[in-house]
């Protein structure tokens, strides 16, 4: 379970990145959050890593404070980034051997890594390629594969169809709803909002740091997600000051 609880973020140049964000994603559900860029969606992921440290409020990985106890949180979750870090000089199955035994998984052969590279949808000749070689694609989807080998019970994704084609893009939510279905609790930072309400389970908009609307997908079932998205993320009016009494 991934849970925040009043999560709030100030950067030093006074700047608000997140405003007590309370939300829960429990075991077995999809939650996808949309917003603008500079919205939240990040930092949100961020806090929960412990990349960054909260100002105020609480993130939570299998009731775990990442702020206080990151390591063992972090052996509760896995991510992927819109930009996957790898070892350009290493090979897909090298990276994938090297990440695994990172996560604690030592007892894998390459004939499980490969099947896992065909499970989301990289090419054969490309097992045994340098990665600093591959396309942005290709790089996703190793991303991918890792997040599956490690097979942590929360899984955090920013972004995670950048750089795929629609048939990797299908692949992928398929394997989403496969993590789902295993009981993972999964939260989606992404702006395919097409893909997102065929798999969600809850739909998030953030606005400047704020959740402002929170729906289960069988509520928006007859709603145009991205008119309500457009109307979610325009500025309220600005009411203009009354005027005096007697005027």
């Amino acid at each position: 379970m991934l849970e925040a609880i009043d999560l709030t973020k100030r950067y030093e140049d006074n700047e608000l990145a997140l405003d007590g964000l309370t939300v829960r994603v429990e075991p077995g559900e999809i939650f996808c959050m949309f917003g603008a860029n500079g919205a939240g969606k990040t930092t949100t992921i961020n806090l929960f890593l412990n990349f960054i440290p909260p100002t105020s409020g609480t993130a939570l990985i299998e009731g775990i404070d990442v702020a206080k106890d990151p390591l063992k949180a972090k052996r509760h979750v896995s991510f992927v980034s819109e930009n996957v870090t790898l070892y350009g000089n290493f090979t897909a199955i090298q990276n994938l051997d090297y990440f695994s035994k990172l996560a604690g998984k030592r007892n894998l052969a390459k004939k499980d890594y490969a099947e896992v590279l065909e499970r989301v949808g990289l090419q054969t000749e490309a097992f045994d390629r340098r990665v600093k070689n591959f396309s942005k694609g290709m790089r996703q989807k190793l991303g991918i594969a890792i997040a599956l080998v490690k097979d942590a019970p929360n899984v955090l994704l920013d972004e995670p169809t950048s750089g795929l084609d629609p048939q990797s893009g299908r692949e992928f939510l398929e394997i989403l709803v496969q993590m789902r279905d295993q009981g993972k609790s999964v939260f989606m930072s992404t702006h395919d909002i097409f893909r997102a309400k065929l798999i969600a389970d809850r739909i998030g908009f953030m606005r400047k740091g704020r959740l402002v609307m929170l729906k289960t997908v069988a509520e928006l079932a007859h709603a145009d997600l991205t008119d309500l998205y457009i109307q979610y993320m325009e500025e309220p009016p600005v009411q203009p000051p009354a005027a005096p009494a007697g005027m």
